[in-house]
């Protein structure tokens, strides 16, 4: 950087300029401190130029990092709410399948209960169906031995 050498340049010129006795004072050469002066005026709009765009760069990288950061924050959250909305999703589901499965099961069971009942009335009444119809074979039979039959007792005792 320019500017540093001729700020070294200007101290050398101090540091070996003739001392005033008695005082911490030096001579230095006029032309010599503004050609100095006139050098630091040129290169200084440079250096700041390049000094701005430094602090430019930097604000942008800052802001771009920020930006980034945000920006994976908020997708780190939306994962986040994601995952725990699935896992809600989940526990519901699973609660429901639950639920259909014991309705589904106590159905099952209901049903069952009801086709067994069914079943013992149609059989109760096939029974009593049949017990009538043996009834009337037995007397039927008896009537053809010539054996006299009042009721089902009768016939019974007859066979026996």
């Amino acid at each position: 950087m320019e500017l540093f050498h001729i700020l070294n340049e200007m101290e050398e010129m101090i540091e070996n300029s003739p001392r005033i006795p008695m005082t911490r004072r030096v001579m230095v050469d006029e032309d010599r401190l503004l050609d100095y002066l006139d050098r630091i005026r040129t290169t200084l709009p440079e250096e700041l130029r390049q000094a701005r765009w430094l602090l430019q760069e930097r604000e942008k990288v800052l802001a771009d990092t920020r930006k980034e950061a945000g920006r994976l924050l908020e997708d780190a959250q939306k994962q986040l709410e994601k995952r725990a909305e699935e896992s809600e999703v989940v526990k519901k589901a699973q609660a429901i399948a639950d639920e259909i499965i014991h309705k589904a099961e106590q159905v099952a069971r209901e049903i069952k209960q009801g086709a067994r009942e069914y079943a013992d009335e149609i059989l109760g009444g096939l029974e009593e169906e049949l017990d009538k119809i043996m009834t009337q074979i037995r007397n039927g039979r008896a009537e053809l031995r010539g054996v006299k039959v009042n009721d089902g007792v009768n016939s019974r005792a007859a066979q026996g």
